[in-house]
């Protein structure tokens, strides 16, 4: 299989790696926007390297298409994918709204090509038992989700204008993950955000704060929190719980957490630094996942309809942080 990657930095690196690695992936062409960057990974992974993204398109016969490029080029890579009739795997999100995210599986849809989204925590083996917890009835009824992601210490300011902000960049995760491991829908959305901190937030007209309350269809509360100043580490849970269990992923010897209790476990001695660290098997699984569906093995595990119904959730709850009220996720268009 011959695979194209567009975007070498640091998420793109870390999958050229993983696909440098795959048996399944004979070869591996690179491309950045910075040609000389594609052309020091490649170097360093035996890859090759296209001279530009278009070269890449253009010049070679490729099986499929990883994206890992700046967000704001990920429709037009998607589109472009498509054209080619090449299955693509991109990093969340598709665009940072919902028209330029329909106008992208509109192309996909009419070339009839797979588009698979990477929602990583889909193949972390502690959210997959969450699902499989919850699908067998071993909670009862559900009653309460409680999702947190708090990152160590703020990208760079540069980043946060393009990024569109802490709701469609970060808890995006949240928002999906909540949908794959419940089974339900949010029906309303409920949040606010706090620019305290550095002045680099309130110049993007961003939060580096933020809680949302989530109602879902079947009455289900979920609180999810997200924050860009956790200098205790980086810090990825959910707590469900049920009328007959509680149980909670992401607790364990590295998680940046500190009881106070007298019979507590101790402080963790090497806490999680990034969600690379954290999600290293998670993110090589999504990637298996991919090259399996464009062998033709498996079906798509996360396909982009799945992306925009995170970024709907994501739009209301930055429509409800502006307006200071509930918003229905109907009020969203789609």
């Amino acid at each position: 299989m011959r695979i194209g990657l567009v975007g070498t930095g640091r998420i793109g690196g870390f999958h050229a790696g993983v696909l440098a690695r795959h048996p399944e992936v004979e070869a591996l062409v690179l491309a950045d926007a910075d040609g000389e960057r594609a052309a020091r990974v490649a170097g360093a992974l035996g890859a090759e390297a296209a001279p530009t993204v278009e070269a890449l398109f253009e010049q070679h016969a490729l099986d499929a298409v990883v994206i890992a490029s700046a967000t704001a080029a990920h429709a037009e890579l998607i589109r472009r994918a498509a054209a080619a009739g090449l299955p693509a795997f991109c990093e969340k999100p598709i665009a940072l709204d919902v028209p330029g995210t329909l106008a992208a599986l509109d192309a996909v849809a009419a070339a009839g090509t797979q588009l698979q989204l990477g929602f990583m925590r889909r193949f972390d083996a502690g959210y997959r038992a969450a699902r499989e917890a919850v699908g067998s009835g071993r909670l009862g009824r559900l009653h309460t989700v409680r999702a947190v992601t708090s990152d160590p210490a703020p990208p760079p300011a540069a980043y946060l204008p393009l990024s569109g902000g802490l709701f469609r960049d970060c808890l995006v995760h949240d928002f999906d993950i909540v949908r794959w491991v419940t089974g339900r829908e949010v029906v309303e959305a409920y949040a606010t955000g706090s620019d305290a901190g550095p002045a680099m937030f309130r110049a993007a007209g961003d939060v580096g704060t933020a809680a949302a309350l989530l109602t879902l269809d079947d009455g289900t509360l979920v609180t999810a929190t997200a924050t860009r100043c956790n200098g205790a580490g980086y810090d990825v849970r959910m707590e469900l719980a049920g009328e007959r269990a509680q149980l909670a992923v992401g607790m364990d010897e590295r998680t940046p957490l500190e009881s106070l209790e007298p019979q507590g476990p101790p402080p963790p001695a090497k806490p999680w630094t990034g969600f690379l660290e954290r999600f290293a098997p998670a993110y090589e699984a999504e990637l298996d996942a991919f090259v399996g569906l464009v062998r033709g093995e498996r079906g798509n595990p996360c396909d982009g309809r799945e992306a925009l119904a995170a970024l709907r959730i994501a739009e209301a709850c930055e429509r409800s942080r502006r307006e200071r009220r509930p918003v229905r996720i109907d009020e969203v268009p789609a």
